[in-house]
């Protein structure tokens, strides 16, 4: 596979946009400019917001907001599997010293 950058079109908002992309990474980018297109048109479609600027910061900073949640889910859930690990193997150890060694 070749890592030379393509160009890439992307349609966002009726705007076309050229994309320099690596071949291996045009599928990823191409569902992200996707759903940015779609977040983008919902926002515009609301009629809260008026103007493409304004449309794709508040757009990056919900989209922004999100990630920070789900980083911190994630961050609460690798605490809370390595305290069950933890605990697990208190648990094996335990039950292991109270039984004699096995002799061979």
């Amino acid at each position: 596979m070749s890592h030379d950058p393509a160009r890439v079109s992307v349609r966002i908002l009726d705007r076309e946009y050229m994309v320099a992309c690596p071949y291996e990474e045009r599928p990823a980018l191409l569902e992200a400019a996707e759903y940015l297109n779609a977040r983008m048109r919902e926002v515009r479609d609301s009629g809260k917001v008026i103007g493409l600027d304004r449309i794709a910061v508040m757009v990056a900073l919900n989209m922004a907001n999100e990630l920070l949640k789900v980083r911190e889910q994630g961050s609460r859930v690798s605490v809370e599997a390595g305290d069950q690990v933890r605990a697990l193997r208190e648990r094996v150890e335990a039950a292991l010293g109270h039984n004699p060694p096995l002799e061979l």
